[in-house]
């Protein structure tokens, strides 16, 4: 059981709700976590058919068994549940009666605004961070050990011990990600679905053209979107908005694509070697990834939700990474695989830092190696040493 930093934020939630939603990938560590930080409340867990079987024939029994409230898991397989939370919770007024954990945004969402409104705070658990990695000495300070990261991914399952990591990363495709996508989308073709998870991956990174996407994966623009609206609910992708708010130029208006655990996006491209990263041609935008995913792990693991976008006009400027920040300004992040820094790497920085000068608050460059150093401008990070340094308050 590996320190999470989000348990530390726990206690502050905890005395402002009566319930916890904690929502993430499936084997992120959302039951580990729940169970380690109350460990006094107990336990009940909806993927047990015969829970799932007391949960949804007769809910208000099923909570009776919990006098002092309970840790109740993948609680999305019994959503009607949540409404006789919500009347259990209004009638005893007890704050963090309930700890509830899913791993389907789509299927609980509109559940949760509707029965538990006011009443939860939804946090997102997302697989391990490089942070809680250096806190538990799983970082490598060797060149271009960035490769290992890609390569591992960050579910707890795969740190600090030797395991198949390509066998791991093929299970949970088909164990998780098909298993919850063919129960939701009622998928009878999985050689279609495989192709489009693939032909994903070949799109970190990328502005998201759906059309493209739709032409080489064979299915109608309607599907392409329901496949990926799911997706992005179950926690495997997400798409990074574009920034475009009070600037006087014409700006690029689509999501770029990225994968929540770099390593699925690895074994998806085919990378079955940690020697393999290096060579591939895709290794600068999975190094992107990594670096995006952690600016997401650091606000969430906080129970924050900072705007973030990137930055990219019809000039071909363009900055990988914006984070509103207090006072609605600007952190502006440029993302290079390179261990050396090259003053090209400040173009996108310094153009948009003209155009909107009171807007940037900060411009950072993240590395692939090398050491941190201060400029005048910009400061300058190696990927293992971000953390609080470039993306904190």
């Amino acid at each position: 059981m590996y320190h999470r930093i989000m348990k530390e934020y726990f206690k502050k939630f905890q005395k402002e709700f009566p319930v916890l939603t904690i929502l993430g990938p499936r084997q992120s560590g959302k039951t580990s976590l729940a169970r380690d930080a109350f460990p006094d409340l107990p336990y009940a867990n909806l993927e047990s058919p015969r829970e799932r079987e007391f949960a949804i024939s007769d809910p208000e029994g099923f909570l009776a068994q919990f006098k002092e409230g309970a840790i109740v898991d993948e609680i999305q397989r019994a959503p009607d549940l949540l409404s006789y939370i919500q009347v259990r919770v209004d009638e005893s007024r007890r704050k963090g009666e309930f700890i509830l954990t899913g791993s389907h945004q789509f299927l609980l969402i509109n559940s949760i605004t509707q029965s538990l409104a006011g009443r939860t705070s939804i946090l997102n658990l997302l697989p391990m961070s490089l942070e809680e990695l250096h806190q538990a000495n799983l970082v490598s300070h060797e060149s271009f050990a960035w490769h290992d990261h890609v390569f591992r991914g960050f579910y707890p399952a795969l740190q600090g011990i030797e395991r198949d990591i390509p066998l791991f990363h093929s299970s949970y495709i088909e164990t998780y990600v098909q298993r919850d996508l063919r129960e939701f989308l009622k998928i009878n073709d999985l050689m279609s679905f495989q192709n489009f998870l693939r032909l994903c991956a070949t799109r970190v990174g990328q502005i998201l053209n759906k059309d493209s996407l739709s032409r080489d994966a064979g299915l109608s623009p309607k599907t392409v979107e329901a496949w990926l609206s799911v997706l992005e609910a179950s926690f495997i992708i997400f798409r990074l908005p574009p920034y475009f708010q009070n600037v006087g130029k014409r700006l690029i208006k689509s999501p770029k694509l990225y994968f929540y655990d770099v390593g699925i996006a690895a074994h998806l491209l085919g990378i079955t070697e940690r020697s393999h990263v290096s060579a591939h041609p895709m290794a600068g935008a999975l190094f992107e990834n990594l670096i995006v995913s952690e600016a997401m792990k650091f606000y969430s693991n906080r129970g924050r939700r900072p705007g973030m976008f990137f930055y990219r006009d019809s000039n071909d400027n363009e900055i990988d990474l914006l984070i509103e920040v207090p006072a609605l300004k600007l952190r502006a992040i440029e993302i290079k695989s390179s261990m050396t820094y090259s003053p090209s790497f400040c173009k996108g920085l310094r153009t948009l830092k003209k155009m909107m000068p009171d807007k940037i608050e900060r411009q950072l460059i993240i590395l692939g190696g090398g050491t941190a150093d201060e400029r005048t401008e910009f400061s300058i990070y190696p990927w293992n040493d971000l953390e609080s340094k470039a993306f904190g308050f």
